[in-house]
């Protein structure tokens, strides 16, 4: 009988509902500002000291070579420096599945601080050492750093939060992200360290977060999942659950750990090769592609880009620019931290639907209000108000939540090669983006947005149809909406249709159990 009580409460939604515990609290708060903080940092720390940075470049050439360096190469080496970092990006999202199954959760968010800590020393020294290729070659290990972290985190975070949590939690790394961006934002402004002598301080500061983790981080438990399902160690789990929950008793997150162990059995450890071949995982497959794809290419890089030029159109001062860039990343900020406190009364897919229909409109009327600027003065304030509803539809739905839904969409097995896909997808387009942009904006000028609408509405069209709401449901019950939709049979279900077939003295009980579990 307590078997049976374990597996309904389990599965119901009378279940207990988990807080948010100091420990649970410290871990999250660890894990994001160690690692997700220095992904934001990094995409922006460069933009600022852009100029004193080339002509660091262009000096040391001129020492080297008793010439100056030729424009074309000059644009050539800067272009390098700013895309190594997305690539790299994408070489560390390959990395996350064999880490974290052979490593844990844990352990590669510590081994990972090793490539931020080197990268930091590198970009730190590289002007005494009067040598540009290290800061290019720091850009791809702090690349591969921010792909682990960007991935490893909201598996780590999601796997640790109970259910009812579980969006908020798995929104914080993304919070991260952004406050990262504002800080670069910050210390890059001229009057602190964006100018011709701070911006080695301000490249190399990045280590400091890695340190604090590296040394904080081994007190706090592993992923409870990692440790029962993939490392077979229940005691450790148990402890685990019952440090981060506040209470003894855990039976009942054990007992869906185990049915979730169960239903995946057969599979054993799915591949990313396998990940693209299994029926019973093709739409969450293909939803997180999509999912992944509207984030990078509904042009949240594009509009960043095009702030600047916006707000110096509408009368901004020329010196001022760079105070309005840093308020646009005090309101990502901003709305990050609302989604964090309602993406669980509201649901995931409300703030998708919502955040990428704010950017399809924003990008819409942003393309009308550019072209009509110029004969209409007005219609660049029009312009101000579609950057700051791109940003916060961004910052609400299409930035924070696909990484939320890798976790949700898929079992323990599964999820490390689905994150790898996913990484991979989030990095190659932000390569992308970055790469043909410039050529888009050259070709099309402000119809270029007309683009990023579109891709925003296929994205809301596809999200609306397919994926399904996720909120306080468990990893079972999600795969199981997901098997339906695939047309396959669900590996529990399988399970509980085999205890009918028991020997008779066992029969009446193991049906019992079945049931319950249906």
């Amino acid at each position: 009988m307590k078997l049976k009580r374990s597996k309904e409460s389990s599965c119901s939604s009378d279940a207990p509902r988990g807080k948010m515990t100091l420990l649970l609290a410290m871990v999250t708060l660890i894990s994001a500002f160690g690692s997700s903080f220095q992904y934001g940092y990094n995409v922006s720390v460069i933009n600022s000291p852009a100029p004193y940075m080339q002509v660091f470049y262009n000096l040391t050439y001129l020492e080297r070579n008793k010439k100056p360096m030729d424009s074309n190469l000059q644009t050539l080496l800067w272009s390098v420096t700013v895309s190594m970092f997305p690539l790299g990006g994408f070489f560390g999202s390959l990395m996350v599945g064999p880490l974290v199954n052979k490593c844990g959760r844990k352990g590669t968010l510590l081994i990972n601080n090793a490539f931020s800590i080197i990268a930091a020393i590198l970009m730190g020294t590289s002007e005494v050492a009067k040598t540009f290729e290290v800061i290019i070659l720091s850009r791809i290990i702090m690349g591969i750093y921010a792909g682990l972290a960007s991935n490893v985190v909201p598996m780590f975070l999601g796997e640790m939060s109970p259910r009812n949590l579980r969006g908020a939690v798995g929104i914080v790394p993304q919070l991260f992200i952004t406050i990262g961006i504002l800080i670069a934002q910050v210390l890059g402004l001229n009057s602190l360290l964006g100018n011709a002598k701070g911006w080695p301080v301000l490249l190399g500061l990045t280590g400091i977060p890695s340190l604090i983790q590296l040394l904080i981080l081994p007190f706090f438990p592993e992923s409870p999942r990692y440790l029962l399902i993939q490392k077979g160690d229940e005691e450790q789990a148990r402890q685990a659950l019952q440090k981060l929950r506040g209470w003894d008793d855990v039976d009942d997150e054990i007992e869906e750990m185990r049915q979730e162990d169960r239903s995946e059995k057969e599979e054993g450890h799915i591949s990313v090769l396998s990940l693209f071949t299994v029926r019973g995982l093709r739409w969450q497959l293909i939803s997180i592609i999509v999912m992944m794809m509207g984030q990078q290419l509904s042009g949240i890089n594009a509009v960043f880009y095009y702030a600047d030029r916006i707000f110096l159109s509408a009368g901004v001062d020329k010196n001022s620019v760079q105070y309005v860039t840093v308020s646009i990343g005090a309101i990502n900020v901003v709305m990050t931290l609302l989604a964090v406190f309602i993406v669980e009364s509201l649901g995931r897919r409300i703030l998708l639907l919502a955040g990428f229909g704010m950017c399809c409109v924003s990008c819409a009327v942003l393309t009308l209000a550019l072209n009509l600027q110029t004969s209409l003065s007005w219609m660049s304030y029009i312009s101000i108000a579609c950057v700051i509803v791109y940003i916060i539809g961004h910052a609400t739905g299409a930035s924070p939540i696909p990484f939320v839904m890798i976790t949700e969409m898929f079992l323990q097995s599964s999820r490390p090669a689905a994150f790898m896909v996913g990484g991979s997808v989030h990095w190659l387009c932000n390569f992308t983006v970055g790469l043909v942009f410039l050529y888009m904006e050259a070709g099309l000028g402000a119809y270029s947005f007309l683009i990023f609408c579109a891709i925003c509405l296929a994205t809301i069209v596809y999200i609306f149809i397919i994926v399904p709401e996720t909120k306080n449901k468990t990893f079972v019950e999600i795969n199981r909406i997901m098997a339906k939709r695939n047309k396959v049979e669900f590996q529990s279900e399988k399970e509980e249709l085999k205890d009918f077939k028991t020997v008779p003295g066992e029969q009446a009980g193991k049906s019992e159990v079945s049931q319950s579990q249906l």
